[in-house]
């Protein structure tokens, strides 16, 4: 895995706003089209429609349109990068942690204790 993966900046971006956040926990349920999406946001439909292109582009959603009603879908693989960024990160710090409490119990073990 490359140190700096542009695709992760779109990730991560996406998933730092609480609407994009909020729009994404609506999807799990199910697809829904935009209007259904945007109903509870206090928002013009073009600032709207931009979070839905900035889900797009991270590969967080999916959209299609069938006449006029474009309809939104959660597209679960879209969020392999970041869960796979994290595991690796869990590991390294989980090896980093191991490695210090190893080190702490020895150095524990080698100070003799005031009684």
């Amino acid at each position: 895995m490359a140190k700096h993966d542009p695709s992760l900046d779109h990730l991560f971006t996406a998933l730092g706003d609480p609407t994009r956040r909020a729009i994404l926990t609506r999807l799990a349920e199910g697809p829904a089209s935009v209007s259904e999406l945007a109903a509870p946001f206090d928002m013009a439909l073009p600032s709207f429609m931009g979070h839905l292109g900035k889900l797009e582009a991270a590969g967080l959603i999916e959209t299609s349109k069938a006449g006029r009603v474009r309809s939104c879908a959660l597209n679960p693989q879209g969020f392999a990068p970041a869960i796979d960024w994290l595991d690796a990160q869990r590991a390294l710090w989980a090896g980093r942690l191991d490695r210090l409490d190893a080190l702490v119990l020895g150095l524990a073990r080698q100070t003799p204790t005031d009684t």
